[in-house]
């Protein structure tokens, strides 16, 4: 089962299902946000009662299915003739997943002939959209001119997917998958967040040192903290998150620009490239401290008649903090730098020492023979410091809720 989202915990969700092959996806972007917290209030249109039942909705979700603005029973129909009011205006937004090009239409030129239109043209909640159509319906230019009348309105409009129709065409038009529309309406919550129109930066990963062609230097960073506080930056309403990751496996957090980077090097260039005008940098990638003097250009390859192992002579990489640290003392940013230490031993006394050395507002240390947190685990307990001499202490918790935490505590820094 899918954690809890604390931004959607308890929110009010209008999710409006209409006459599309897709209609399938919507059940499980019913039962996702439902099992995140959300309160999922399902109104469907005629047509997409051909593809998918009602019950299928009310089971996931646990609530009633609105299908009829006509009826006032129990089967489909509202408890009152208006209570399409109450819902629209109790709601935190309204989410259209599938769009098919006629309610687009309708929506955009406010035609309200049935629950779903009237609903939408009622509310004062935000609005999302998720088009999803056949052929070339989505690129035709009666549809791209209804987009950009939504869009004027301040209508979040989800680009579809491309791939291939059920007609067995190809391109642009299909519904995206789950986890990308979760992503979408979180920005939609977020927006007006404690970090609303903030430039962050967050480094994630273990990054890479090459020996030879195929081999490389690395450590057993997962980069899920890193990850986690990038989506908890757009979840606080961040206007641009750039992520700099040396763990180019995970999903990327929808709105964030991801930097792909390997060596501590490639690192060093990004992270100065991207914080000119950065509100915070968050460095949770583990940055090799070592890299091999010399890259073999071709794969080292060990002799049959010999046991003797290569000698790898190591030299220092870039200590991408300090850098920061004499740019920030320059030009004035970031305004506010993040540092995490990793620590075997003497966890406080070493995260202090680092804290002040290199010149951060917050220092986040986990002791990493902890075996439920820290690397390659979902969870982590950390503490962190600031330069008052404060310390908090989070015990076992995910690592979304540690980056939460972190990222609040980001949040009243930028506002002292």
């Amino acid at each position: 089962m899918q954690d809890k989202i604390t931004l959607l915990d308890n929110k009010r969700i209008i999710l409006g299902v209409t006459g599309s092959i897709a209609a399938y996806k919507a059940v499980d972007l019913a039962s996702k946000l439902t099992q995140a917290g959300a309160l999922v209030d399902v109104m469907m249109t005629d047509a997409a009662q051909q593809f998918v039942t009602p019950l299928a909705f009310q089971s996931v979700t646990g609530r009633a299915v609105y299908t009829s603005m006509w009826q006032t029973d129990s089967s489909g129909g509202l408890p009152t003739h208006i209570a399409h009011i109450g819902l629209g205006e109790g709601a935190d937004v309204l989410v259209i997943a599938p769009c098919t090009a006629n309610t687009l239409a309708k929506i955009a030129h406010g035609l309200a002939d049935d629950l779903l239109s009237v609903t939408a043209l009622a509310a004062r909640c935000p609005l999302v959209i998720a088009p999803a159509m056949d052929g070339g319906m989505y690129g035709s230019e009666v549809t791209e001119f209804n987009i950009r009348i939504l869009k004027g309105r301040g209508v979040m409009v989800i680009e579809p997917d491309e791939g291939r129709f059920a007609s067995g065409l190809v391109g642009k038009g299909r519904l995206p998958e789950t986890p990308a529309l979760i992503g979408h309406i979180r920005r939609m919550l977020g927006r007006d967040g404690a970090l609303r129109g903030k430039n962050i930066v967050v480094t994630a990963g273990g990054t890479r040192e090459a020996i030879d062609p195929v081999r490389y230097i690395s450590n057993r960073s997962s980069g899920k903290q890193g990850y986690a506080l990038a989506q908890a930056a757009l979840d606080a309403g961040a206007k641009n998150v750039t992520l700099i990751s040396a763990a180019q496996h995970l999903p990327a957090p929808v709105g964030a620009t991801v930097v792909p980077v390997n060596s501590a090097a490639e690192m060093l260039y990004a992270v100065l490239e991207h914080t000119p005008n950065a509100d915070a940098l968050l460095m949770a990638a583990a940055v090799a401290d070592f890299t091999p003097e010399h890259v073999a250009t071709q794969k080292i390859k060990k002799k049959d008649d010999s046991s003797d192992a290569p000698t790898l002579a190591l030299t220092r990489t870039p200590d991408i903090l300090l850098v920061v640290k004499k740019r920030r003392e320059d030009t004035g940013f970031p305004r506010v730098v993040v540092g995490f230490a990793a620590e075997s031993e003497d966890l406080l006394h070493n995260a202090r020492a680092k804290l002040e050395r290199k010149g951060l507002d917050l220092l986040v240390a986990n002791d990493i023979t902890a075996s439920d947190a820290g690397f390659e685990v979902d969870t982590n307990r950390v503490v962190i410091l600031d330069t008052n001499g404060g310390q908090e202490t989070l015990g076992l918790l995910s690592k979304a809720a540690v980056a939460e935490a972190i990222i609040g505590r980001v949040a009243e820094v930028l506002r002292r």
